[in-house]
C-alpha cells in the first residue's frame, strides 16, 4: 500500500502511497497505523495541522520543537505544490548540518516523514498551497524553536530569492548560533 524510500539522513524518508484512480478521481490511504508499524514507523501521532499559503513564495520555517515536547512529522501536500526542505540538527549525527528536500504535491502524492531532531520548512510553489501534516506531540510554545531559512552554512537551495516570511521567521538564528536540544541516538 505504501512504497517507503529511505534517505540518506537516518531515520528520515520519503513514502508514497498506492493511489486508485480512474474517471470519477482517486482513493488514496493517508495514515495506516498497523502498516506504519509494520514498516517500523512507530509513531503515536495525536494531533492533525492544515495551513493554506494564498501565494506563491510563501515560506515558513525552518521549525523545530524542542524536548520534551519534540515532534515527528508526517507532511505532505493536498492542494499546489511545495519545495519542502529538512536539517538534522541532531549533535553527532553523521548529516548534522545537512539538508535534504523535495517537491511534495497534489500531483505526486509523496509524504515526508520527519524524526524529531529535524528542523523542518517549506516555501510554495503555486499560488495557493494547503499543506497537512500529522504531529506526534502537542504544539508547545515554550519549546518552539527555528533556524534561519537562508542560513548560508547550510545552503537550502530554496526556489526563490525574495520569500514571504512571518516577522518571527525572518527573526530566527542561524544554526551555529543555536545550541541544539538534539542529540543523534544512532
Amino acid at each position: 500500500m505504501v512504497q517507503v524510500t529511505p534517505t540518506d539522513f537516518p531515520g528520515l524518508c520519503v513514502l508514497e502511497p498506492k493511489v486508485f484512480g480512474d474517471h470519477r478521481g482517486f482513493f488514496t490511504e493517508t495514515y495506516n497505523r498497523r502498516l506504519f508499524a509494520e514498516l517500523g514507523l512507530n509513531y503515536d501521532f495525536i494531533q492533525d495541522n492544515h495551513a493554506r499559503s494564498n501565494t506563491k513564495g510563501v515560506l515558513r520555517g525552518l521549525h523545530f520543537q524542542s524536548p520534551p515536547t519534540a515532534q515527528a512529522k508526517l507532511v505532505w501536500v493536498t492542494r499546489g505544490a511545495v519545495f519542502d526542505a529538512v536539517v538534522d540538527i541532531r549533535k553527532g549525527s553523521p548529516t548534522f548540518g545537512k539538508w535534504y528536500g523535495l517537491t511534495l504535491s497534489e500531483d505526486n502524492f509523496k509524504r515526508l516523514m520527519v524524526p524529531a531532531g529535524f528542523a523542518h520548512g517549506y516555501v510554495t510553489l503555486t499560488d495557493v498551497a494547503e499543506f497537512q501534516y500529522k504531529v506526534d506531540a502537542y504544539y508547545s510554545p515554550a519549546h518552539d524553536g527555528g533556524v534561519a531559512w537562508n542560513d548560508p552554512d547550510i545552503g537550502v537551495p530554496w526556489p526563490v530569492t525574495a520569500p514571504v516570511l512571518s516577522d518571527k521567521d525572518a527573526a530566527l538564528p542561524r544554526l551555529c548560533d543555536i545550541e541544539s536540544p538534539f542529540v543523534f541516538a544512532g
